[in-house]
């Protein structure tokens, strides 16, 4: 089992993605902020069949994280990291630090409205200007072929599309489906803060979500749904519930019955907020 190169400056990345094109093989990227669980790994995965090398950016971005939320007890684990990208046969771990990023002086921001709109941003008024400034940053310094991102952070797939598009950064953006664990819960960093009992919790959100997304699909009225399901999540034994919303798939846009779309949910439990999507199927 060999594990990847690691660098950690932006020009050495460069430098190990230059010779690699020049032997003419293709590369993908999987931006992470470490942690690293099954669902990442699956997006490993997902990337070495697309693509004949995978860079794996591992980088807790402070400009994502409000003063209030846990920058500081976000998980580091790189050394366990690394066993991790070297299980999945990744050869380059691009690991800087807060400076290499973020250099002194540095000013620039990006800005995506459309699908940023409502939702996380109604929580996290700076979370996707942090997001699509350092992805733009992240794709910018590999140029990948590709670019892989789970469907778990549906909101952030969007915005991080939209940010290719406007922006015309060559980069073409797939998502890839949620890793969930045997009873339904969305594999994340953060369900390592959960305690057995909060597990047992958090497990019943998917369920909720998809009992939802069924009602819909057989012509339930919206609203009364939306409702319902927020009510059995506090129910389940969630603290409270920033959102449970039925949007577009494409846009993000209020949900038509004649389109695609997605029920989202954010919730608080003890002291770890979650998120998870379920897909609406068209009737």
């Amino acid at each position: 089992m060999k594990r990847p190169q690691v660098v950690e400056s932006v020009s050495d990345l460069r430098s190990v993605v230059r010779e690699w094109r020049r032997q003419g093989l293709s590369v993908a990227m999987v931006p992470t902020m470490g942690a690293l669980h099954d669902g990442h790994v699956s997006l490993m995965r997902i990337a070495l069949e697309r693509a004949d090398r995978c860079v794996v950016s591992i980088f807790v971005n402070p400009t994502q994280f409000a003063p209030t939320e846990d920058l500081d007890k976000y998980p580091r684990q790189l050394a366990a990291d690394l066993d991790r990208l070297a299980e999945a046969g990744v050869q380059l771990a691009f690991t800087p630090t807060a400076a290499e990023m973020y250099p002194e002086g540095f000013d620039a921001k990006v800005v995506i409205s459309g699908p940023s709109a409502g939702l996380e941003t109604d929580f996290r008024p700076t979370f996707f200007e942090g997001v699509a400034t350092v992805v733009a940053k992240l794709l910018l310094q590999v140029l990948p072929d590709c670019a892989i991102f789970g469907e778990k952070d549906y909101q952030q797939l969007c915005v991080v599309k939209k940010l290719c598009c406007d922006l015309d950064i060559p980069v073409e953006i797939i998502g890839a489906p949620t890793v969930r664990d045997t009873e339904g819960l969305a594999m994340s960093s953060r369900n390592a803060y959960l305690s057995p009992a909060e597990l047992t919790v958090a497990r019943q959100l998917n369920k909720i979500l998809r009992q939802a997304a069924q009602a819909l699909r057989l012509g339930a009225n919206a609203q009364e749904t939306l409702d319902k399901a927020r009510r059995q999540v506090l129910e389940a034994g969630f603290g409270s519930v920033d959102y449970v919303e039925a949007r577009a798939s494409d846009t993000l846009a209020p949900w038509r019955r004649d389109r695609d779309g997605r029920i989202l949910v954010a919730a608080r439990l003890g002291a770890t907020r979650l998120i998870d999507n379920v897909e609406v199927v068209r009737s």
